[in-house]
């Protein structure tokens, strides 16, 4: 909303970038979490996702981050930066997978810094509209060079009344009118949701299959030293 009470045109609040016009404030919920805290009988209120890390980012003070991770993470914060691919990601009208980066730097900062032994874990989606399986490939590496094994994931699902379904079933993103990669065979769709699991031996060989059937082999000795 503006200043004048009018509606914006384009509620696209926080993609590419925050807004301007939004105040970034996490003040009341700071200030429930504090009430509760302080009820008699209450030893811990934890919060396990629901936190928009870019949103969380945005706010120039960091007292929300550092007292939620003090107080009220039992071990892990769930977050959903939901692709490492960023073309991927404008599509989804999220930021830019660096930006996850450093709120995951941050992040295990403030538990340093405070003796913890947290985990911030990433929540990801595969074969959203536009993502190929390089794209995939693409993150399974980065997610074997930050040493994540993920189980926080997603096939993409059609939801109605969503841009990412309309591109799902047009092939088209609307906002731009020019044509997007959709994944809808299920061969397709398994070969992008197996890379989630590099890690598992199970899923090797067929991991490495399709790498090489769709010429991006190149990810296989990042993935598997020693194979090619």
């Amino acid at each position: 909303m503006s200043d004048f009470g009018a509606v914006c045109k384009n509620r696209q609040c926080l993609f590419p970038k925050p807004c301007p016009n939004l105040k970034v404030d996490h003040s009341d919920y700071l200030k429930l979490l504090r009430t509760l805290r302080e009820l008699p009988g209450v030893k811990k209120v934890f919060v396990r996702s629901g936190i928009r890390f870019d949103y969380l980012m945005a706010d120039p003070d960091d007292t929300f981050f550092r007292e939620l991770v003090e107080h009220h993470v039992s071990g892990q914060l769930k977050v959903a930066p939901e692709h490492t691919s960023d073309h991927v990601l404008a599509l989804m009208r999220k930021p830019s997978f660096s930006l996850f980066k450093e709120t995951k730097r941050r992040f295990d900062e403030i538990c340093k810094q405070a003796s913890l032994r947290y985990q911030l874990i990433p929540y990801f989606i595969s074969s959203h509209p536009g993502c190929r399986l390089q794209d995939m490939a693409d993150l399974a590496v980065k997610m074997k060079q930050m040493g994540y094994r993920l189980e926080q994931i997603q096939d993409f699902t059609p939801t109605p009344m969503t841009i990412s379904t309309e591109m799902y079933y047009s092939g088209i993103d609307p906002t731009t009118m020019q044509p997007v990669h959709v994944a809808t065979t299920p061969a397709d769709k398994a070969d992008q949701r197996r890379l989630f699991f590099f890690y598992k031996p199970d899923e090797r060989r067929a991991i490495i299959d399709s790498l090489r059937r769709t010429g991006n082999q190149r990810f296989i000795p990042q993935l598997f030293p020693g194979r090619g």
